[in-house]
C-alpha cells in the first residue's frame, strides 16, 4: 500500500539521501565484497563491481534531484510554464547523467532508425503535440525513450504510470509537479483512459503522450491470457492477428483511441526497439545482463491527417502497426544470432 504523500516527503525522501551518503562511505567496502564473490564465478558474470557503481551513482544523482526540487519548492515564486521547464531540465539533466553511466558502466551503445526529413519538415514537425505508442519492454527502455524524447527531439513527454512508482521519491517528487498521472492497481480500464484523455485534450505544440498499448511486457504467458481474453469477447479478427504476432501483446485500443480522439492535430509516432527486452526484475539484470548492452530502435511517423477517424478502422490500424513493429523486432534477433 502507497504511503500517504507526506509521510513520502518525509520519510523516503530523506531516507535515499541518508543511503547515498552511506553508500559513498563504505564504497571501497562494497567493491572488496563484491570483487572477492565475483572471484567464484566465470568472468562474464563477473558484474559485481559494476552493478555497486552504478547504484552509487544513480543513488547520487537521485539525492541531488531531490536537493534540486528542494530548492525549487522555497524558490518556487515563478510562473507555471517557467516552474515547469525548470523541472522538465531537471529530468533532463538526471537522465543525462544515468544515460552517461550506463555507457561507461555497462558500455551500453543506442542505434536508432528514423525517417530522414528535411530541415522544414522537421521545423513543421516541432509545431505540432505527438502521440508516441511504444511497446512495453521493461524500466531501462522507458527511460531510454523519455531521455530520447527530452534531450534528443526537444519534447515534454506525458505518461500515466503505475502509483507503486511513487516509492520512488525523485520520480514522485517531479514526476507529481509536471502534467502527468499515477493510477493504483487495481485502477479498472476506464479510469486509465480518461486520464489518458485528460492529458491529451492540454497538450500544446512541444508536448508528446506516451501510451504503452500492451499494458504491461511481454511473457509467453500474458500473450496467451490476452490472445482468450479476445476470443472470449467474440473479437476474432484480432484474436487471430494477436496468434501471428511472436513478441508483443496484442494492443488495448482504448487509450490510444483516447489520446487520438481528445488531441485531433496530434502526429501519432510509433516506436519499436529491442536488446534487452528480458531485463525486466533486478534478478533478470543480475543472472542475463551481457557485458555490453546494445539496444535498436526505430520509430514511425503518421502524420495527424493520415490517422484514421473511425473507430474500427483505427483498430485494424494499430494492429497493421504491431504486426510492423513484431516484424521487425524478429528480423533484429534473427540478425543478432
Amino acid at each position: 500500500m502507497l504511503p500517504p504523500r507526506i509521510i513520502r516527503r518525509l520519510i523516503l525522501a530523506p531516507l535515499v539521501i541518508v543511503v547515498t551518503v552511506f553508500m559513498l562511505v563504505t564504497l571501497p567496502l562494497w567493491l572488496v565484497v563484491t570483487a572477492a564473490a565475483s572471484l567464484r564465478l566465470p568472468p562474464p558474470q563477473r558484474r559485481g563491481a559494476r552493478f555497486v557503481w552504478f547504484a552509487v551513482a544513480w543513488l547520487t544523482l537521485e539525492s541531488a534531484v531531490l536537493i534540486a526540487c528542494l530548492w525549487l519548492w522555497v524558490a518556487g515564486a515563478f510562473g507555471r510554464d517557467r516552474h515547469q521547464a525548470r523541472h522538465y531540465g531537471l529530468i533532463r539533466w538526471f537522465l543525462a547523467k544515468v544515460y552517461g553511466a550506463a555507457v561507461r558502466i555497462f558500455r551500453l551503445t543506442v542505434e536508432i532508425e528514423e525517417p530522414e526529413v528535411t530541415e522544414e519538415e522537421r521545423a513543421a514537425r516541432l509545431s505540432r503535440p505527438i502521440v508516441v505508442l511504444a511497446r512495453h519492454a521493461g524500466p531501462g527502455d522507458s527511460f531510454l525513450l523519455i531521455y530520447h524524447l527530452l534531450s534528443l527531439y526537444t519534447r515534454q513527454p506525458r505518461i500515466v504510470m503505475k502509483a507503486a512508482l511513487q516509492f520512488d521519491p525523485s520520480l514522485d517528487v517531479v514526476v507529481n509537479r509536471l502534467p502527468n498521472a499515477f493510477v493504483p492497481r487495481r485502477t479498472a480500464q476506464s479510469g486509465v483512459v480518461e486520464e489518458i484523455r485528460r492529458l491529451a485534450s492540454t497538450m500544446g505544440e512541444r508536448d508528446a503522450l506516451v501510451i504503452f498499448p500492451e499494458g504491461g511486457n511481454f511473457t509467453p504467458r500474458r500473450r496467451r491470457l490476452a490472445i482468450r481474453r479476445l476470443e472470449e469477447k467474440g473479437l476474432a479478427e484480432e484474436a487471430s492477428r494477436a496468434r501471428g504476432m511472436d513478441h508483443l501483446l496484442p494492443p488495448r485500443p482504448n487509450g490510444s483511441i483516447a489520446a487520438i480522439e481528445a488531441c485531433p492535430s496530434a502526429d501519432v509516432v510509433f516506436v519499436a526497439h529491442t536488446g534487452l527486452d528480458d531485463l525486466i526484475t533486478l534478478g533478470d539484470v543480475w543472472r542475463k545482463l551481457p557485458v555490453s548492452a546494445r539496444i535498436t530502435a526505430k520509430w514511425w511517423r503518421v502524420p495527424a491527417d493520415q490517422v484514421p477517424r473511425e473507430r474500427e478502422a483505427q483498430i485494424r490500424w494499430l494492429f497493421d502497426h504491431w504486426e510492423r513493429i513484431d516484424a521487425w523486432i524478429g528480423e533484429q534477433r534473427m540478425a543478432r544470432t
